[in-house]
């Protein structure tokens, strides 16, 4: 836990709490010897999926939005050197990637597999989300996380104790799809849809994977990765900008991705 230091904050405070949520959405997804997952170039889940494989010795399939483009990036190269098999959709099935034929036909070529959606994010991940609020011991009003399919979000939500809130930030655009499957997930782990939670949708920077030299300099200034974090965190700052957050608000930022490594995704 940290706190972080900006002119900008005023009597806001926001601490940031480093989580690996992909474990803990992992944490009751596991126990099949196969293991097939659907993640984006640049996706998060599919490298925890490669490295829970490489651990605890199962085998891992990673289906990739779009088409290979080589050499593999840095986190499919993760990915495949800890023993992960790439396989590819183009856009227009990978869209389809949840439906009986699209999963049928994987299926039919990798044999008997669990198959996991896209970021992990089904009932069994957003249980083991819920119990990360219990684990905080700092005191704060808000609780904020970056939301790429709302599983963790969903799960945060869930978990808070009575008179907290929680606020998601889409780091994807034309997200509003995201509040009614937060709610279904949330339906799913808990029969109930939580009423403490809203999600933010204006601080996409151009859609996942995406930015901005604004954003760019942000991520920079304040050492964060640049697809999940940035995003939130600049969302944050704008919002006590626009004086969301009354004086003396403490606001607890889950920072949910990889360590800041200056590299930047794709600008536009």
């Amino acid at each position: 836990m940290e706190e972080l230091a900006d002119p900008a904050l005023g009597s806001v405070r926001v601490l940031l709490k480093h989580d690996d949520n992909k474990a803990r959405k992992l944490r009751y997804n596991l126990g099949h010897p196969r293991v097939l997952t659907f993640g984006g170039a640049y996706s998060n889940h599919i490298r925890a999926v490669a490295e829970a494989g490489r651990r605890h010795g199962f085998e891992t399939i990673g289906v990739i939005r779009g088409e290979e483009h080589l050499p593999l990036n840095p986190s499919l190269a993760y990915a495949a050197e800890r023993g992960m098999r790439l396989t590819y959709l183009d856009r227009a099935t990978y869209r389809l990637k949840h439906t009986p034929a699209v999963l049928d036909r994987l299926r039919e070529t990798w044999g008997d597999v669990a198959i996991l959606p896209e970021g992990g994010s089904n009932a069994a991940a957003v249980r083991g989300c819920a119990e990360l609020p219990a684990e905080v011991e700092a005191d704060y009003d808000v609780i904020c996380c970056p939301v790429g399919t709302g599983g963790t979000l969903a799960g945060i939500a869930a978990g808070l104790p009575p008179g907290k809130r929680a606020i998601g930030f889409s780091v994807l655009k034309g997200g509003g799809f995201l509040v009614d499957e937060v709610a279904r997930l949330q339906s799913a782990a808990f029969g109930r849809v939580f009423e403490n939670w809203s999600l933010e949708l204006g601080y996409h920077f151009g859609g996942y994977a995406r930015s901005t030299p604004a954003l760019q300099a942000f991520a920079t200034k304040h050492r964060v990765e640049e697809v999940y974090v940035a995003k939130m965190l600049y969302g944050i700052l704008d919002l006590v900008r626009q004086g969301r957050f009354p004086g003396g608000t403490t606001v607890l930022a889950v920072i949910t991705g990889l360590p800041f490594t200056g590299a930047e995704p794709v600008s536009g």
